[in-house]
């Protein structure tokens, strides 16, 4: 039998993880960046949900896309700049945006502002997703089966 998940958890008291994942020197602009796992602490296991936030100069991630894994943000504060391969859009406050997986438009948020910005990410989860950087040399195949972050030739980052 499985763990009883709790139906409600006031999200202030979780866990903030600070920083990314990524490989130096491709962290540096999201070192700062905060997030909260939601969707975890009640077993999800199709979507994930974080509640973020950038700090003034953060970026959310390097520009990337997904294959296999749809994403969207909704603002809850703040003035955040969403980066696209169409340019950039200022998202605030009750706006939202949606990046379709297979789509090869790469996107990221970053606070240019000098407020934090705070914002509901979900995402789908899915373990044969591949994730690809538009502006520098590096993908990630198998996210979710713990892939390693490579160069595009498949040679390490």
């Amino acid at each position: 039998m499985s763990e009883k998940k709790p139906v409600a958890v006031d999200a202030a008291t979780l866990p903030v993880k600070t920083g990314s994942g990524y490989p130096a020197p491709y962290d540096e602009p999201c070192r700062e960046r905060q997030r909260q796992v939601l969707g975890d602490v009640f077993g999800l296991n199709d979507f994930g949900v974080n509640y973020m936030t950038l700090p003034p100069g953060a970026w959310s991630s390097q520009r990337h896309w997904h294959t296999r894994e749809d994403e969207f943000v909704y603002v809850l504060s703040g003035t955040a700049t969403l980066v696209t391969d169409d340019g950039e859009t200022q998202l605030t406050p009750g706006m939202c945006a949606g990046f379709p997986a297979g789509v090869s438009d790469g996107h990221h948020l970053v606070n240019k502002s000098d407020e934090p910005v705070v914002y509901l990410e979900i995402g789908t989860r899915d373990a044969d997703d591949d994730g690809y950087y538009s502006d520098i040399d590096m993908q990630i195949l198998k996210r979710a089966k713990g892939g390693d972050f490579t160069r595009q030739d498949g040679s390490p980052v």
